[in-house]
């Protein structure tokens, strides 16, 4: 069955260019943010950008400061807003919901990817209570199986400290993000793919500790 995914239109609209814009110069000015491997993630075709999720802001942290145009999944409690909803869709999310095999948005993910989009899932599934990395899903094996498309790892260093989840707001702070080469998992079984994520975030993880400590605020 095809499934089509023309609720996310292919040209930038001036909202989301807007919004982009104004959350670059956010995070550049609040969170002094800094990016390692930018130029990993391809300039066309289908890519998954795969990063840990730490805070509120990793969607806005991987697409703004990306030329590409990225769509993501959010949590359909988001939606239950209706102005907040109607914002963030036409930003290009759109809902998936936890913990019950939302078949829809795997297959609306499948489809942008094939279609030729940029998109940012995050393999655990929520955000960290800790700060550390939980377990890998088996939802982002499923996607890069029915998709083959390149797989950009990501991750993202000091979100959590500026947003934890048990914070209402955000706090001043440093936020570093390393993009690592577009990974081919074609020849991968799903299980395999799980467990490759796994390996690297956690390699990612330690990587960013020795290259800029651990951290906090300024």
């Amino acid at each position: 069955m095809t499934v089509q995914a023309s609720a996310v239109p292919h040209r930038t609209t001036a909202f989301y260019k807007f919004w982009k814009n104004l959350c670059a110069g956010v995070l550049r000015v609040m969170f002094d943010q800094k990016n390692y491997g930018l130029e990993n993630i391809p300039t066309e075709g289908g890519v998954l950008v795969v990063s840990n999720h730490v805070s509120y802001l990793d969607p806005a942290i991987i697409a703004a400061i990306s030329p590409r145009q990225f769509a993501f999944l959010a949590d359909s409690g988001l939606w239950t807003f209706k102005p907040f909803g109607w914002s963030i869709s036409r930003l290009n999310a759109f809902p998936v919901t936890q913990g019950k095999g939302d078949v829809g948005a795997m297959k609306k993910t499948i489809a942008l990817l094939n279609d030729g989009w940029a998109l940012t899932v995050f393999p655990e599934g929520m955000r960290t209570l800790t700060g550390k990395m939980m377990p890998v899903q088996a939802g982002a094996a499923l996607i890069i199986r029915r998709t083959n498309v390149p797989v950009v790892p990501a991750y993202i260093w000091g979100g959590y400290h500026v947003w934890p989840k048990h914070n209402l707001l955000p706090r001043r702070g440093h936020v570093k993000v390393i993009f690592r080469p577009a990974m081919d998992m074609s020849k991968l079984g799903a299980k395999e793919i799980t467990a490759e994520l796994s390996r690297v975030f956690h390699e990612m993880e330690a990587e960013a500790l020795e290259r800029f400590g651990p951290p906090g605020r300024p």
